[in-house]
């Protein structure tokens, strides 16, 4: 046998490493409010969170008391504003939408949300 095939069969015989353990973090600040949310180990305070959570990845959350709590916006406020990349509309009329081609002012909604 030759020492290619040697090592073949010796890989199929070694049991294979444990993969390492998955985890999901919140990192928060003194406050309570989030810095970051990650899936290493990093210094700081934090807590650990399911994958749900982690993919929503929401910063309208604080920690208190080693806790996750969600805050609820009291108001949500829409907006158009000038933009850079949303939709083209007429220069005198935002409420019709003209070709890229012809004059136009963009315009993109922005969301404000309060406590």
């Amino acid at each position: 046998m030759s020492n290619t095939e040697e090592n073949f069969w010796k890989a199929w015989a070694d049991p294979l490493p444990e993969p390492a353990p998955i985890f999901f973090r919140l990192y928060y600040d003194e406050h309570g409010s989030p810095l970051y949310y990650s899936m290493e180990d990093l210094p700081g305070n934090y807590i650990e969170i399911d994958a749900d959570t982690y993919r929503l990845s929401s910063l309208r959350v604080r920690v208190i008391d080693g806790k996750l709590i969600h805050i609820k916006p009291k108001k949500t406020i829409f907006k158009l504003v000038p933009s850079s990349d949303g939709t083209p509309c007429s220069l005198d009329n935002v409420s019709i939408v003209v070709a890229h081609e012809q004059p136009h002012t963009k315009w993109s909604l922005k969301t404000n949300e309060s406590d």
